[in-house]
């Protein structure tokens, strides 16, 4: 097991929760119902909040040196593209995987979940682009696609840190289960919050 075969593999296993993770309704999810442009900014700026406060956690209770150093750098990361994208930027709840990412311990669950967690938002992502585009916004879907490759490639130094950090085949399923969960936690949160407005997710694609 590598990282790049873990990514994989939960490609696989969740292929239709980030279809529907990457799809429009996941937008309507995100935004409680508001798909407009400053919804849309307001909510990748808490995504970006909500995961900075878990990994300044993290930093504090890690004791490698270059995991340290990746979660701190990430977190300021986030800082910096949540103030990017909204004129003010806040966390007022806190989206639910975040709930099972802060709940990890061992160096190689929270790497395993924060790959989760990348996998998810790159798919909100992608949904993003598309709706400044479909906006005709072509400056913030510009904006949206630098976001998206920052996430491309701060994704491939958390999947270099599995394969440094995971040593054991124990590892591997801790990283594996932990990103399962945020997986999963991300793709109940979409269901419940369609479901409260009123939209059934079984139907949506």
């Amino acid at each position: 097991m590598n990282g790049n075969d873990l990514q994989s593999a939960l490609r696989d296993d969740h292929e239709t929760a980030f279809s529907r993770l990457g799809s429009s309704k996941a937008m309507y999810a995100l935004t409680g119902g508001e798909m407009d442009g400053d919804r849309i900014r307001e909510a990748a700026a808490a995504d970006a909040l909500a995961l900075a406060a878990a990994l300044d956690e993290w930093t504090a209770t890690t004791t490698q040196d270059s995991v340290v150093s990746l979660f701190a750098d990430l977190a300021d990361a986030t800082r910096e593209r949540a103030a990017d994208v909204a004129d003010d930027p806040s966390l007022d709840d806190e989206p639910g995987l975040y709930e099972a990412l802060s709940a990890f311990e061992s160096t190689p669950a929270r790497l395993g979940g924060l790959l989760g967690r990348y996998l998810v938002t790159l798919e909100h992502a992608g949904q993003m682009v598309g709706f400044f585009v479909g906006d005709a916004d072509p400056t913030a879907a510009n904006d949206f696609r630098g976001l998206r490759s920052d996430l491309e490639s701060e994704r491939d130094r958390i999947v270099d840190a599995l394969d440094e950090g995971c040593e054991t085949e124990d590892d591997w399923d801790a990283a594996r289960d932990a990103a399962d969960a945020v997986i999963e936690a991300a793709y109940d949160d979409y269901v419940e919050t369609l479901e409260s407005l009123g939209i059934k997710p079984k139907n949506v694609c």
